[in-house]
């Protein structure tokens, strides 16, 4: 969330920043409009109150000097009516500010491409090289059916659209890959975490996802309830409300979890494949730390998700993205994009982003500086990786022209050996069957 103050003093700064994200002008004044009636109000409240304290007197001195207080009772009646009119309307004042801030996103950092779509990302850095086949590449969907380790039929019979099943040697595979990741993230002096699955509404408010994007998500037991749409919200939560010892910033955290999203509005949309799934797993990255580290604590966590992507040598690029397109609650955000041979283009695979205080006001999550002063903290989260997207990309680039997949060496460890996916070894209870 946004400083109410600071919108205050600096309203056209806002407005023309928050264009740049889709937020109209009088949005803005709407939010500075009900921030001045609720300081009004307040202050009429306050005069009020001090009318009523002085009525309140008048009653004790007609007492003890023998005179009727009839007038000063009315008074102070009449006053305290006005009073609980006045809180009635400064709760209402305070709600509907609360709502309209709480839809403003965060205001982007300098530098940031200006656009309102996708459409002019700067591309950083491309690193790794693009593989130059002597035959056609399969996509990863054909590739996993045809071993046999992806089942997108049975899923679908099972749940519906967008769940897969992996088998034998893909799930090998998926659990090989994220091993790696949370061994490389560790290395780099993250804590690994399990966290909770099932987050409450208010863990939702604090990382951004509600009020906006309920459409996005899977609530259960009525609204109180959500499964997460990615471990940011577990982790970043895990400090709500608290003041963190400033000895301990920064703070490095990442874990591995499902991750359930509606993908409402993803119609058509990557209907095949690993790509947009409503259930997949996932590595995030999440960093706490004061506000003067936080660019830099981006740039780390950036070249983390790399380091994961460089060692499994696949092909990639970073790009900035555009103000329109990057979350409602970064200021900034580096995207990682995996070459896709079949597609013959990038592929998103890792967002890691700045938030600023931005999450640290809605969540009222602290530190004190070297003058004791309370001050908010900066909070920074990434994919590292998207697990699935990662596996796609890597039945992609190492397919063979057989058919076979050939495992990335850092992954053979993981794989207890396994050097390669073929129909044979795919999976196990069907090479029974067939044998």
């Amino acid at each position: 969330m946004l400083d109410i103050k600071k919108i205050r003093q600096e309203p056209d700064f806002y407005k023309e920043k928050l264009a740049t994200r889709g937020v109209k002008p009088e949005e803005i004044d709407e939010v500075i409009a009900l921030d001045k009636k609720r300081r009004e109000l307040l202050q009429q409240t306050e005069t009020m109150k001090a009318q009523r304290n002085e009525a309140s007197k008048k009653i004790g001195e007609a007492k003890r000097n023998g005179e009727s207080a009839d007038a000063a009772i009315k008074e102070t009646r009449e006053l305290g009516d006005k009073i609980k009119e006045l809180d009635a309307e400064v709760e209402a004042n305070d709600a509907e500010l609360h709502d309209k801030m709480a839809h403003l996103p965060n205001v982007p950092h300098d530098g940031v491409p200006v656009s309102l779509t996708e459409d002019g990302a700067v591309e950083l850095r491309k690193v790794g090289k693009v593989r130059d086949f002597d035959f056609e590449p399969k996509h990863h969907w054909d590739i996993g059916e045809s071993l046999g380790i992806l089942d997108f039929d049975r899923a679908g019979k099972v749940s519906g659209a967008r769940f897969v099943y992996y088998l034998g040697l893909g799930a090998q595979l998926e659990r090989a890959v994220y091993n790696f990741m949370l061994d490389e993230h560790m290395a780099d002096g993250y804590t690994e975490v399990i966290p909770p699955y099932i987050v409450n509404a208010d863990s939702m408010y604090g990382t951004g996802q509600f009020p906006k994007f309920k459409e996005g998500v899977y609530q259960v037991n009525g609204e109180d309830m959500t499964l997460i749409p990615t471990a940011e919200v577990p982790l970043t939560n895990y400090y709500r409300g608290e003041v963190i010892p400033t000895e301990e910033l920064p703070v490095y955290v990442t874990a591995l979890t499902p991750c359930f999203r509606s993908e409402a509005g993803a119609a058509g949309r990557d209907t095949r494949g690993l790509i947009r799934m409503h259930q997949f797993n996932k590595v995030e990255m999440v960093k706490y730390t004061k506000p003067e580290n936080s660019w830099d604590e981006l740039e780390k966590m950036t070249a983390n998700a790399e380091n994961i992507l460089k060692k499994l040598n696949l092909p990639y690029h970073v790009i900035t993205l555009t103000t329109g397109d990057m979350s409602f609650t970064a200021s900034e955000t580096h995207d990682l994009e995996l070459w896709m041979p079949a597609q013959n283009k990038y592929r998103e695979v890792s967002s890691c982003s700045n938030c600023l205080d931005f999450q640290a006001r809605r969540m009222h999550t602290q530190y004190r500086d070297e003058n004791g002063k309370l001050q908010y903290v900066h909070t920074l989260n990434g994919s590292g990786l998207a697990v699935g997207r990662t596996v796609a990309a890597i039945l992609e680039n190492y397919q063979n022209a057989d058919g076979s997949v050939t495992i990335p060496e850092v992954l053979v460890p993981y794989m207890h050996g396994v050097t390669k996916i073929t129909k044979e070894n795919a999976v196990p209870f069907r090479n029974k069957v067939n044998k």
